[in-house]
């Protein structure tokens, strides 16, 4: 099973229930697609590296920022030669069509992050979501459950992360279908 695997810079830390999550795949000899970017990215290819974990592959750009266990890489064409949002998130956008599911850690502010879990939850992919201020795993199976786990974000968070995607529908307002990419 692919699994899309993916995070907010800002959770660079791994605690124990992540970890268990991590070995959980690995037991299932999971085929794991994984980002090059600092903070989460980075932090679960050093886990994986450090269990020497083969079924990993890095997407990147151009250029890879991180591959720490030498794993095979996935260059994708990028969108346009400006490194910005789009630049980075078309490689997002490949492992979330590849996967069968995904597992986000997010800080409750990252719009990648958000956007990825738009993007899995709305090809109707499970999506296990580590929330990071609760520091717990919650499952989002359709766009109900993440309106449950929205509506625990502050509100200036998501209005910032929203008009960051240029999101038509307001992710504070519960029960409106989301505009997905």
């Amino acid at each position: 099973m692919n699994v899309f695997i993916g995070g907010s810079r800002a959770v660079s830390k791994l605690n124990a229930v992540i970890r268990v999550r991590l070995d959980d795949l690995i037991k299932r000899g999971c085929t794991i697609l994984i980002g090059d970017a600092n903070g989460a990215d980075k932090a679960v290819q050093q886990y994986f590296a450090e269990h020497e974990y083969p079924n990993v592959t890095v997407f990147c750009m151009e250029e890879c920022r991180n591959n720490v266990g030498a794993w095979p890489t996935r260059r994708i064409e990028p969108p346009n030669d400006r490194k910005d949002f789009s630049y980075y998130a078309a490689k997002d956008i490949v492992m979330a069509r590849e996967a069968q599911c995904g597992v986000m850690l997010w800080d409750a502010k990252s719009k990648g992050t958000l956007q990825n879990m738009l993007n899995l939850v709305g090809a109707g992919k499970r999506t296990l979501v580590y929330f990071a201020p609760t520091k717990d795993f919650h499952v989002l199976g359709n766009e109900h459950d993440l309106h449950m786990l929205l509506a625990r974000c502050r509100k200036r968070d998501l209005d910032a992360a929203s008009s960051g995607l240029g999101l038509n529908t307001p992710l504070t307002q519960p029960h409106l279908p989301l505009r997905l990419s």
